[in-house]
């Protein structure tokens, strides 16, 4: 296998097999030979006299050449006990208590399962709302996210990362306003993704400036109205302010919909791709387009020979998926047979261009994209109507849109979904997305820097005889090649990334992909931080004249910035500033941890500091209990306190001596509290910090790193980095990916 070291770090990381003391037990080579085996024994089902091993070596051939690649969970878990091999699902959210919490209930299991979870919360009542029941008054929606969140956090998705959550509610339920902005703060919603489900009727009385009515679920009647065009500035707003919510136009997704008499699509999964009915699950899969090419006479054309076998055992394997699946719920297993969605898409894109010497920001490049699309689609139906004559079209074709032309054994084949871990096993760019960046300085752990440079680049400035290390360094500190005079004009016109790419080009692409898709198109539009909310109205306004189904925005730095009010020098005297937000938490600290004996059991206190100070303190209680949560409440109040600049002495001399009545009926303790335990180990690491002997800064390599990350970035742009390896990350259909280990995090 012709692969990166990234994608080998990402693939012994993150997916061989392990055994309980964390030792692989398998090779990468191995692991496909894994989902080969597994996959290929569906066609047993349908032919008992079926080649097996043939179709294994076959689907073995196009992942190790990494022609084609299955969604995570089906290179993790395929041939293995868990057997979950689905991306993403959907679960119906009813009004009621029983129906919340059967939700949640079930997507613990899908969590569990290494799968993530979409949900509309239309359904329930808003807030205030009378609950006949308890004579009470309804909590509303939002209050019912934060439980989801909250189980959603107690749940290590397939023992290797949280799981993820789309949440949606439509433009015309009642508590509209307050789910727009339920992201505005932060710190209570952080595994969602969410998105407001807008109708066409909105959008047409956006633009005419007229009120809408807003439904109570229940009744289905008018409770109230409001400004279309107010709410829509309201959205604008809070994705300008932090890339969320995203939207997606409902009426679009469900005229797809094709069995329309069985159930409406209500939600999305959690990157917004792949709409689905309730306990509906789909499997993913993503050609890598880069593979497509072939060199002729010294230069790379698109093999549409080998897209179309490429495309039709892309499609055999994903239809096998959906039978040698092991679906968390009997409901899941049920409604995915009946539609057996597979969602096949694409990976690469922006590479390809690169390989064509077509730029991203073209009418060349965005006919591109809509060609090769188009040609995927009709390959793949053509595919799934071969399927459909050995083995049946899909259940409910009958009583599907469908029904009248030709069978099929798949009701949608198509999604353009984002890639981050899969792309970087590929080594190509992600999904439908620009190159993020070309050049990437990396610290290792001898203080050595790595240069790491998009290797379509590399060749093309090596082969022109343009290739340095300071030029390479000095792309890397620009971000972009735009503003490279020394370098050729064709270069800097198609080698562009993605904030060189004006956000009409973004959605015009996605346009492109999407006009010849039969799910969505996952595509963030990405912008630069000095963009203004009426840049982002535009975006909105064009994606929706341009038929996409859904858009998300990212401007640069707004997610994770801090903005602080220092006041202003007035007369030669500062004004006090209105608020003291405190500085952010440091990438590294260090620290120590003592167990302390109190009244309640022993208590486990953390004191952690960088190059400035103590910065914040972690609390954790043993086995004998106490009151976790004061404790933890202590601490993290203390954590703001240490970074906003109130003096440790004063926040010590606060919690010292605090008496506790469960310490006071034990004689012989050290602490009188929770609160003085922690006081006590913050007093510890002040005075190791004190004394002359002791340094209070950071080791030397990792100083070194961090100053050089807190150079200033690019104008118009705020890096922000991945927490497991400190390297850039990248915003993707409202989740982040790190290019370098393969860190992903949604909401």
């Amino acid at each position: 296998m012709k692969l990166t070291e990234n994608a080998k770090t990402v693939l012994e990381r993150r997916y061989l097999k392990r055994d309980a003391q964390g030792q692989a037990l398998e090779t990468v080579e191995e692991l496909f030979r894994r989902v080969a085996d597994a996959i290929a024994q569906a066609d047993r089902s349908y032919d008992p006299q079926a080649d097996v091993d043939a179709l294994s070596e076959e689907f073995y051939q196009m992942m190790t050449r990494l022609e084609f690649l299955p969604n995570s969970p089906t290179l993790m878990n395929a041939g293995r006990p868990l057997g979950q091999l689905s991306a993403c699902f959907v679960l119906p959210v009813e009004d009621s208590m029983d129906g919340i919490f059967e939700a949640i209930k079930q997507a613990a299991l899908i969590h569990k399962s290494g799968g993530g979870t979409g949900f509309s919360f239309s359904r329930l009542r808003p807030a205030g709302a009378a609950v006949n029941s308890t004579g009470g008054v309804a909590s509303g929606p939002i209050s019912f996210m934060k439980v989801f969140n909250m189980a959603t956090e107690a749940v290590k998705q397939g023992g290797t990362r949280r799981g993820a959550n789309m949440g949606i509610l439509r433009v015309d339920h009642p508590d509209i306003l307050p789910f727009i902005d339920c992201k505005k703060e932060g710190g209570e919603i952080t595994n969602f993704n969410i998105s407001v489900a807008i109708t066409e009727a909105f959008m047409q009385s956006v633009e005419a400036d007229e009120p809408y009515d807003l439904i109570d679920p229940r009744t289905g009647e008018a409770v109230g109205s409001l400004s279309a065009r107010m709410v829509f500035e309201r959205i604008v707003d809070a994705a300008w302010r932090n890339g969320e919510p995203g939207i997606i136009f409902l009426d679009r997704l469900n005229r797809d919909n094709i069995v329309p008499g069985i159930a409406s699509i209500e939600s999305t999964n959690p990157c917004g791709e792949q709409p689905l009915l309730p306990y509906e699950s789909c499997n993913l899969g993503s050609i890598n387009l880069v593979n497509m090419l072939r060199e002729e006479d010294g230069r790379w054309v698109l093999d549409w020979e080998k897209l179309k076998q490429t495309v039709q055992k892309a499609v055999h394997f994903l239809d096998n998926v959906i039978d040698v699946n092991k679906y968390p719920l009997d409901s899941i297993d049920r409604m995915t047979k009946q539609t057996r969605k597979v969602g096949l898409g694409v990976m690469g894109f922006a590479d390809l261009l690169l390989r064509l010497g077509v730029p991203y920001n073209s009418e060349e490049g965005v006919a591109l994209g809509g060609k090769v699309m188009a040609f995927i689609n009709s390959t793949a139906h053509e595919a799934s109507r071969e399927l459909a004559q050995s083995r049946g079209a899909f259940p409910l074709f009958e009583q599907s849109t469908l029904r009248g032309g030709d069978p099929v054994r798949n009701g949608t084949v198509t999604t353009i979904a984002p890639t981050g871990t899969l792309s970087i096993i590929a080594g190509v760019s992600s999904g439908v997305e620009p190159v993020f960046g070309f050049v990437y300085i990396r610290n290792v752990m001898d203080s050595t820097e790595l240069v790491e440079v998009n290797p379509i680049l590399r060749e093309t400035l090596e082969r022109r005889g343009l290739y340095s290390e300071e030029l390479m360094r000095r792309i890397s500190q620009e971000g972009s090649l735009a503003h490279i005079p020394e370098l050729p004009e064709d270069i800097r016109r198609v080698f562009v990334c993605a904030h060189d790419i004006s956000p009409e080009y973004h959605i015009r692409m996605q346009a492109a992909f999407q006009a010849e898709t039969d799910n969505a198109v996952s595509k963030t539009v990405n912008f630069q931080n000095a963009a203004t909310r009426e840049d982002v109205r535009e975006v909105y306004l064009l994606a929706y004249r341009l038929g996409c189904k859904g858009v998300t925005i990212y401007r640069d730095g707004s997610r994770d910035s801090q903005v602080l009010n220092i006041g202003s020098v007035n007369n030669g005297q500062t004004e006090r500033p209105s608020s003291i937000v405190p500085r952010p938490r440091p990438e590294i600290t260090m620290g120590l941890t003592e167990r302390i004996k109190t009244g309640c059991g022993n208590l486990y206190v953390t004191v952690n500091y960088d190059s400035e100070g103590i910065c914040e303190v972690f609390t954790s209680t043993g086995k004998a209990g106490g009151c976790p949560s004061q404790s933890e409440a202590v601490a993290r109040l203390a954590s703001i306190a240490l970074r906003s600049g109130i003096s440790v002495e004063e926040i010590m001399n606060q919690m010292k001596g605090i008496r506790c009545p469960s310490t006071v009926r034990q004689a012989g303790l050290k602490c009188t509290s929770c609160p003085d335990a922690i006081s006590q180990v913050i007093r510890k690491v002040y005075d190791l910090q004190q004394d002359a002997g002791h340094s209070s800064r950071l080791p030397e390599k990792v100083q070194e790193a961090l100053e050089e990350k807190r150079q200033p970035p690019p104008e118009g742009q705020t890096f922000r980095y991945c927490p497991e390896c400190g390297q850039p990350l990248e915003h993707e259909g409202g989740c982040v990916t790190c290019r370098s280990c393969g860190y992903s995090k949604c909401g």
